[in-house]
């Protein structure tokens, strides 16, 4: 026996789930409100509901508003597969291949978004409610979302489906809420994959979220919540992890792919931590600390920037030079230790032409403590480059694993721009290979 607080999208006597699963999820919610009315019967109160989306394809033209504590939406598989490599491939393929949708308990955002409407219009799933207490312990489990195809939007471009861009993103929370919990979803081509607003305690855990314009985005403030073992990227626009305006953040055992404007951006973070994860990119500005970010600890990680091997995304890049820094931190009292970081680039493509890449810069701030952080700076020779392939798995893997014929790539491996003042860099850096005023910071040298 299930109870009567457990929903099945499939026998629920309202609407059809694989015409409008949204209009179907909003009425379970108006029963689940009408019957749980009272806040305390005698010791009981609002336990809340679990809405089960068994493994199909299910269309979403009405958006679910969720306005309920305690609620979980799970399905049995997150279903994903690459659109990308699909969209890329010539459709005389097709043919061949063996699936060409996502798949599992699959939700097919069909919203109809606006150019420049509000984010919260485009969203699948809004979680929103005013007043006291703020609303808690809503779970999205084990399905996916998939926004089906990006679009023109005014870019004027002959392939829309690479430019991230169609207004709709799979899970908005807009309001104060408690305890939020995005655990083993897929998300898939959505400009937007999972933003959540004034978060307190979120937990977004092993999930995987890709080819998304933005993949992660905690908008503050907000405070201690982690994002975990998720699998991410995003697009060249937009940002794999973007957290702003929170405290005591964890970011820990992701590996984040490349493509994402950045990999990890924080903007206004304070005393969070950014560990044990494995960060690759194709652009500079791949970690960011911006708007005054501090007492964050980001140690133990390893970062790889190396060039986009797959013909079709090569023209694509997110706008940034080479002596932007790989690196680049702007806040006080930030510690960036016992980090493994790679660049591994042919010089041809290096912009502008000649330049010497910077791998970590301080723009401004006191007080940064840089130590012990391991800088390896290879180019492939053009005589050496594998031939390319239209194959995207063959490619990036290919590329991941050549490390023969690599020769060293002049670097400057630390920048301390003038403003940054009582900054501290220890055994980091070779001589010769750093810009930094030694009478305002601390500088050791490798020997």
């Amino acid at each position: 026996m299930s109870g009567i607080n457990y929903y099945d999208v499939t026998e629920w006597k309202t609407g059809n789930p694989y015409e409008d699963i949204g209009e179907v999820i909003n009425s379970i919610l108006a029963d689940v409100k009408a019957r749980q009315t009272q806040t305390d019967a005698d010791g009981f109160g609002k336990p809340g509901a679990v809405i089960y989306i068994p493994s199909g394809d299910y269309r979403l033209r009405t958006q679910v508003l969720i306005d309920i504590s305690y609620l979980r939406i799970e399905g049995s598989g997150h279903g994903f597969v690459s659109s990308s490599i699909r969209f890329n491939t010539p459709e005389t393929e097709w043919k061949n291949l063996h699936e060409l949708w996502p798949g599992g308990s699959r939700v097919m955002v069909e919203l109809e978004v606006p150019d420049n409407a509000p984010e919260e219009e485009g969203a699948a799933f809004l979680v929103k409610r005013e007043g006291e207490p703020r609303i808690s312990s809503v779970e999205f489990v084990n399905f996916c979302i998939d926004g089906l195809h990006f679009e023109d939007r005014s870019t004027g471009t002959k392939d829309p489906e690479n430019t991230y861009l169609n207004g709709k993103t799979g899970i908005y929370v807009a309001s104060k809420q408690d305890s939020f919990r995005v655990a083993g979803m897929g998300l898939i081509y959505l400009e937007h994959g999972l933003t959540v607003c004034l978060g307190d305690a979120i937990s977004v855990h092993d999930n995987f979220i890709a080819e998304c314009g933005n993949c992660i985005e905690l908008r503050g403030p907000g405070q201690a919540g982690k994002v975990t073992d998720n699998l991410i990227g995003a697009g060249y626009r937009g940002y794999s992890i973007y957290i702003s305006e929170m405290a005591g953040m964890l970011i820990t055992a992701n590996n984040v792919f490349p493509r994402g404007s950045s990999s990890i951006h924080f903007s206004g973070v304070v005393r969070s931590c950014v560990t044990s994860n494995r960060f690759h990119s194709f652009y500079p500005g791949m970690l960011r600390l911006e708007n005054h970010c501090t007492e964050n600890l980001v140690a133990s990680n390893h970062f790889l920037r190396d060039a986009e091997p797959w013909p079709p995304m090569k023209r694509y890049d997110n706008g940034l030079e080479d002596d932007f820094g790989l690196l680049c931190v702007n806040g006080d009292n930030n510690t960036i230790s016992a980090n493994h970081i790679s660049e591994t680039i042919d010089r041809s493509l290096l912009k502008p032409l000649g330049v010497k890449p910077v791998v970590i810069r301080v723009t401004a701030g006191t007080g940064n403590y840089i130590y012990g952080n391991h800088i390896v700076a290879t180019t492939t020779e053009a005589d050496h480059l594998k031939e390319e392939t239209e194959n995207c798995f063959e490619a990036q893997v290919g590329a991941l694993l050549t490390t023969n014929h690599l020769t060293k790539l002049e670097t400057v491996e630390v920048v301390i721009d003038s403003p940054a003042q009582g900054n501290t860099v220890l055994d980091t850096v070779h001589e010769g290979q750093f810009e930094a005023d030694s009478r305002m910071n601390v500088i050791r040298v490798l020997p």
